[in-house]
C-alpha cells in the first residue's frame, strides 16, 4: 500500500519496555535504557536501573514525519557510572502498519552486532492521519502491562441459586423396608392405664396419736 502525504504530520510512540534481552552484567543487574532515532530527530529514556533483561519504561515521545522515511531505529543500552555503556541490542521498527491503520503494537526484535538475538522492544504508535483508521480493543499487553479484564455486560440478570445446607444429606431409603402403619394396633387397642388408688389405711401397728395415749410423765 502506498502512503504518501505524511510529511510534518505526528507519530505518537510509547516506549513501554523490553523483554528477554542480552545481559551485559555477570554480578550485578543491568540498568537499560532506549534510544530511538528517527531522521535527525533522537529520543532517549529514562534508565531502569535494576530493570535486568525485563526493564519498564511507559514513556511517550512525538516524532515529526519525513516523507519517504518508513522506519525508527530502536537501540538499547546498559548504563554504567564507571566505564562506558554497554551495547545490548539495535532494531528497526517499520512503520507502514501503524501509517496505514493508525496503530500497531507489534514488539520488534533486536539483535547484536553480529546479528544475535538480543531481544525484543515494545512500542505502541499510534497515527492520527491514517488512511484506514482501526480502533482496537486492547493493546496485546505482554505481562508487565497486563489490562485488568472486562466482564462483558449481561442481557439478562443472572438467575439466583439455592444456598447450599451446611448439614449434610442424609441417604432416603425405598419406603418398602418399612411396614405400613395399618399393621400397628390402633390406639383404642391399648388397655387404658391404671387409675390411681387409694392411699392405704393407716397401719395397725401404729396406735393413733392422739391426748392420753401416752401415760403422763412421773413427775
Amino acid at each position: 500500500m502506498s502512503i504518501s502525504g505524511i510529511q510534518g504530520h505526528l507519530l505518537q510512540v510509547t516506549v513501554v519496555g523490553c523483554t528477554n534481552l542480552k545481559n551485559t552484567e555477570w554480578i550485578s543487574r543491568q540498568d537499560p535504557y532506549v534510544c530511538l532515532e528517527y531522521g535527525s530527530t533522537q529520543h532517549r529514556t529514562s534508565t531502569c536501573t535494576d530493570g535486568g533483561k525485563m526493564p519498564i519504561f511507559q514513556e511517550k515521545f512525538t516524532f515529526s514525519l519525513i516523507e519517504g522515511l518508513r522506519e525508527i531505529n530502536v537501540v538499547v543500552w546498559n548504563s554504567n557510572t564507571v566505564t562506558y555503556d554497554d551495547f545490548i541490542g539495535i532494531g528497526k521498527v517499520q512503520l507502514q502498519r501503524v501509517l496505514s491503520y493508525g496503530y500497531d503494537d507489534n514488539p520488534w526484535p533486536l539483535q547484536t552486532k553480529t546479528g544475535r538475538y538480543a531481544g525484543e522492544a515494545r512500542l505502541i504508535m499510534r497515527y492520527e492521519k491514517a488512511q484506514n483508521p482501526v480502533i482496537p480493543f486492547a493493546p496485546s499487553a505482554p505481562p508487565y502491562a497486563t489490562s485488568p479484564y472486562q466482564f462483558p455486560p449481561y442481557s439478562t440478570l443472572p438467575q439466583s441459586y439455592p444456598t447450599p445446607s451446611p448439614y449434610p444429606a442424609y441417604p432416603s431409603y425405598p419406603s418398602s423396608m418399612y411396614p405400613p402403619l395399618s399393621t400397628y394396633p390402633p390406639p383404642s387397642a391399648y388397655p387404658p392405664p391404671p387409675l390411681p388408688s387409694a392411699y392405704p389405711p393407716a397401719s395397725p401397728y401404729y396406735p393413733p396419736a392422739g391426748p392420753g395415749f401416752y401415760p403422763p410423765p412421773p413427775y
